[in-house]
């Protein structure tokens, strides 16, 4: 029987050789990931099932990346509480407070690689399927059963194969692709489904690019968001990892497979608005939006690619009196090539704050929020009512490219018309 590429790493994880779309499935859990805003809940979770020992320390990532440093009494005793658990338990993966958004952290540190079945406590767990890994959020009690068993059930889920291609124009990047789509189907337009994407356009992307794509399967409700390993997946891993692997494709005749072609020959830089991430529009026709704030960075758009386009941008200019802009690299390996390539240095010039490697202010309980009646042009992935501070201001999402250009004109601004 024909298979999707999830089918094939849930049937190889729960040791079997067919499966289906729609099956209940209990599948072994390759890697497992708490951070300092979930990983609490979970430690409870684990402590009331009287649960003394992890099915396997080395198959477990904790990264602190929300609330680094602590910004709270309440924070600083949540990371004391998983110091002490990552002692207690022997877990060698752990990331303090320095090391970057658990998202880029992952994959970087080569704990991602190809049919995995990866778990994590956040939504945008699912951008490590750029690597081929089958990888999704969970909720913080299900993560606890996943460490004192290592096995977490499944829906098997039907796939949607977005069959992307075209040559992208100059400033339209991987971002304008991936809200293009989430605005053609919608927020709920792969709910419970696996997002896969294909095509030339794919082909023609790096690595970096790619998360993007996966990191916002679940904007549109997908449960992962998969790429087909290729050479440039290889490329990749060399160096970052010993993990053996396999890689798996989807079967064209698979039963579960939905295709639906996308050309982004033509594409225009896109603006997500508020207050939903399927709110998308050219960013040209919302050149009128006046802005107080920018946000480059999130597990989205905080990579080396995008600190390289916003620099580009802001080289030689100054961001415009009034507007904040905030840089924050998504990990300290990030940092220390923007350090080694002079883009902080760019950075800082042109008037930006540049910040520690974190997840800033895209989960809206850190550093960087917004005020009543403020408006956010951000890098990152989702601008519902309240997502970056207040409830009374609004969030705009965009690729680093229009962001950096934006402030510099201290308005929603699309680079071929500035």
């Amino acid at each position: 029987m024909s298979m999707t590429m999830s089918e094939k790493i849930l049937a190889k994880a729960s040791n079997q050789e067919k499966i289906e779309a729609g099956e209940i499935i209990m599948a072994d859990i390759d890697v497992a990931m708490i951070h300092d805003l979930t990983g609490p809940l979970t430690l409870q979770a684990l402590k009331d099932i009287n649960t003394d020992k992890v099915w396997d320390p080395e198959k477990i990532v904790i990264p602190f990346d929300h609330q680094v440093p602590a910004d709270t009494l309440v924070a600083a005793e949540n990371h004391q509480m998983l110091r002490e658990f990552v002692k207690e338990q022997g877990i060698d993966n752990f990331y303090d407070v320095y090391e970057g958004v658990c998202h880029q952290v992952l994959p970087e540190k080569g704990h991602v690689v190809p049919s995995d079945v990866i778990v994590g406590c956040d939504s945008h767990t699912c951008t490590y399927g750029a690597l081929g890994a089958f990888s999704t959020g969970i909720g913080s009690t299900d993560m606890s059963m996943v460490f004192a068993t290592g096995q977490l059930w499944f829906r098997v889920p039907e796939t949607i194969q977005f069959n992307i291609n075209g040559q992208l124009k100059e400033n339209v990047t991987s971002k304008d692709v991936i809200l293009n789509i989430i605005g053609q189907v919608g927020q709920d337009g792969a709910r419970y489904k696996a997002a896969e994407y294909t095509g030339d356009t794919i082909a023609n992307m790096d690595v970096d690019d790619r998360m993007v794509l996966s990191n916002m399967a679940i904007e549109m409700g997908a449960k992962t968001g998969l790429i087909e390993p290729d050479q440039k997946t290889e490329a990749y891993l060399k160096g970052r990892t010993n993990k053996p692997y396999t890689k798996v494709s989807t079967d064209a005749d698979a039963p579960s497979l939905e295709v639906i072609d996308i050309d982004v020959e033509d594409l225009e830089p896109q603006v997500a608005c508020p207050n939903y991430v399927d709110n998308v529009k050219p960013a040209s026709e919302v050149e009128d939006v006046e802005i107080d704030q920018i946000f480059i960075g999130s597990c989205t758009n905080g990579r080396i690619n995008d600190l390289r386009q916003a620099a580009s941008v802001l080289k030689g200019n100054t961001i415009k009196k009034g507007v904040r802009a905030l840089v924050i690299p998504a990990s300290r390996t990030i940092y220390q090539q923007a350090l080694e390539e002079g883009l902080i240095d760019i950075f800082v010039k042109a008037g930006a704050l540049v910040c520690n490697p974190c997840c800033g202010p895209c989960l809206g309980g850190h550093i960087g929020l917004i005020g009543d009646g403020e408006v956010s042009l951000s890098t990152s992935n989702r601008n519902f009512k309240g997502r970056q501070g207040s409830p009374e201001g609004s969030v705009y999402l965009s690729s680093a490219i229009v962001a950096a250009e934006s402030a510099i004109t201290g308005h929603i601004t699309a680079p071929e018309k500035k």
